[in-house]
């Protein structure tokens, strides 16, 4: 959470020197070695409302398993992710740091799939075709569902179970630890904003670090996506304009009306934001293709100010690090700004539930358009979709929002180069909780695999986890 603190207000300041650094650190290119994950797919028998015993439906929650590393003890540790909003086999392939540790400290291996996502969809092909099916898709449910499947894994032998999560993940992780302390030994919640919630975090924070990022690399590269909302906006009023419009961007689907450029610049919002979290020191496919520093490379060709037809033309180049780094695309896809793996109606569904994030912007402090923050209009929003009302304070209500003093053995680590930081925990009076700041991490940058090209602050934040994991595990023999 950001307040009037010394993180508050050095905050700038730190971006930009540590972006200056990581443009050093990563000029070279590197070689990468991949590791290979392997994993069996199995699958566990959940209800479908754990709260309900009249309702006796269930259904199969997917999970990937190995135990490979484990000393084939009864009492192996059991290092288990929390899945959050995707197909699991994506986060197992991404979360490196995990298979690294497991491999050290001779732990089993748990991803688990979050209901509703990837194959674990409680309803079949008619989970999202009913609105009535949407009520079972809430964090209680979830955690109920991960608190079985580890209750069966222990089969009455003794284990530590260390949880793990990034981002959404890494707020079920904390979660997991706060709600079952005598099932959880402990969690490491990476780049997870479960701060990120009405009354606690201001809404416009996100925005401002995204710019924040833009602007360390260059103050034009922000000023020239700033102008250029308002340049699109020109060039589609005037039929001459929208013709190259679409000429310059070559849509797959042309913009023919003002709902067709309202989708396009909320493409460009997601572009942006997630240029800045998958701004990895190294070629990575997590969201997109993208080069090694790709908001690097994206204000390298945006270090002049440009207006008009060069200001378009540059855009699109700029633009086109996210969208065509493999220069395969023929056409533009502006109405899917995530890969069909991630996110989804299922997000959606759960954003206009329990998971309200308020987010703001201005034109003033950002180099987004005015946005405000208006609940009702959000609400709704929902109901029109989804038949749902959310509920503005649950998560704050059920999980106590920045009142962390009942809870202990977790590791909240944030890297100042990642938008969502601003939501998470960066102090604590808690001397039972570790907070772990990373300088040069964008993010959950430390939960992947290590990489020549990591900055010395990701590499120290993965020594100083593992240390910490390590004696939660000690402590618990």
């Amino acid at each position: 959470m950001f307040r009037n603190s010394n993180i508050s207000s050095h905050f700038w300041k730190i971006i930009t020197f540590l972006i200056l650094i990581s443009q050093f650190w990563c000029a070279t290119p590197v070689h990468v070695e991949k590791r290979t994950t392997q994993y069996e797919i199995r699958k566990f028998r959940v209800p479908v409302d754990h709260f309900n015993l009249v309702n006796n439906k269930t259904f199969d929650l997917r999970y990937l398993y190995n135990d490979t590393f484990a000393d084939k003890s009864d009492s192996a540790p059991i290092f288990f992710y929390t899945g959050n909003e995707g197909d699991i086999e994506l986060f197992a392939k991404n979360t490196g740091f995990m298979w690294e540790l497991a491999e050290n400290l001779r732990a089993s291996v748990i991803f688990a799939e979050h209901r509703y996502y990837g194959k674990s969809l409680p309803f079949g092909d008619n989970t999202f075709n009913d609105t009535s099916n949407l009520g079972y898709l809430s964090v209680e449910q979830v955690l109920e569902d991960y608190g079985k499947l580890i209750q069966s894994l222990l089969a009455n032998h003794r284990r530590p179970v260390i949880a793990f999560g990034g981002s959404y993940g890494g707020m079920l992780a904390a979660w997991m630890r706060m709600k079952y302390p005598h099932i959880i030994e402990g969690a490491l919640a990476a780049s997870a904003p479960i701060l990120q919630f009405n009354g606690i975090t201001p809404c416009d924070i996100f925005s401002k670090i995204t710019t924040s990022i833009y602007t360390s690399y260059s103050k034009n590269c922000s000023t020239n996506i700033k102008n250029s909302w308002n340049l699109f906006r020109t060039y589609f009023s005037k039929e001459d304009g929208k013709k190259e419009l679409n000429a310059v961007f070559k849509f797959c689907d042309p913009l023919k009306q003002e709902e067709d450029l309202n989708h396009f610049l909320d493409y460009l919002n997601d572009v942006y934001e997630n240029l800045a979290m998958a701004n990895y020191p190294y070629e990575n496919d997590f969201l997109s293709p993208l080069p090694a520093n790709p908001v690097y490379q994206f204000c390298t060709l945006l270090e002049d100010l440009h207006v008009d037809k060069e200001l378009l033309l540059a855009m699109h180049k700029a633009i086109s690090v996210y969208t065509n780094f493999t220069t395969t695309l023929k056409c533009l896809d502006y109405k899917s700004a995530f890969d069909t793996t991630l996110g989804g109606m299922a997000w959606d569904i759960q954003t206009c539930n329990q998971l309200v994030l308020p987010m703001c912007s201005n034109t003033k402090d950002t180099m987004f358009p005015n946005a405000e923050w208006n609940f009702s209009k959000y609400s709704d929003d929902c109901y029109k979709n989804f038949k749902i009302r959310p509920e503005l304070n649950d998560i704050t209500f059920r999980y106590g929002g920045k009142n962390l003093k009942f809870t202990s053995n977790i590791i909240f680590s944030n890297g100042l180069l990642d938008p969502w930081s601003g939501g998470g925990v960066l102090e604590t009076a808690n001397n039972d909780l570790n907070v772990i700041i990373i300088p040069e991490g964008a993010h959950h940058l430390d939960l992947r695999s290590s990489n020549p090209a990591d900055p010395p602050s990701v590499q120290a934040a993965r020594k100083e986890e593992e240390r910490i994991i390590k004696r939660w595990i000690r402590n618990y023999y």
